[in-house]
């Protein structure tokens, strides 16, 4: 594993690990964050997506936009969509990790199916 930082003219550097090409940062798809600097300080909410090569989030019902769509087949009268745009993810603190209730139930399963294999 290599650790390193990232420095961007405009963003300024960010530290981050990497395993071959993946990048990770301090905060994963469903974690619940909140937002500690920038016009939306204060808000916070369960991530939808992060962008590693860009180094942005986007946060359930924080930075909603306006994207103007054309006429298309889907919409005959055009639409003014709105949906949700990237912040850059060092404005982000994490709150809360996701929990995955899934592993802990699985890994009781399959200790109880190797013992009835070897019963057979």
């Amino acid at each position: 594993m290599r650790v390193g930082c990232l420095v961007d003219e405009q963003a300024g550097s960010l530290c981050y690990e990497s395993f071959m090409n993946r990048i990770k940062f301090h905060v994963k798809k469903g974690d619940q964050v909140e937002v500690i600097t920038g016009n939306f300080r204060g808000s916070s909410g369960k991530v939808l997506e992060v962008l590693p090569k860009k180094q942005r989030v986007l946060i359930e019902g924080v930075r909603i936009i306006k994207k103007h769509l054309r006429k298309s087949q889907d919409n005959p009268s055009g639409k003014i969509a709105e949906r949700e745009g990237p912040i850059h993810i060092s404005n982000v603190k994490l709150i809360e990790r996701e929990r995955k209730a899934d592993k802990s139930a699985k890994k009781e399963k399959k200790p109880a199916k190797k013992a009835e294999k070897k019963a057979a």
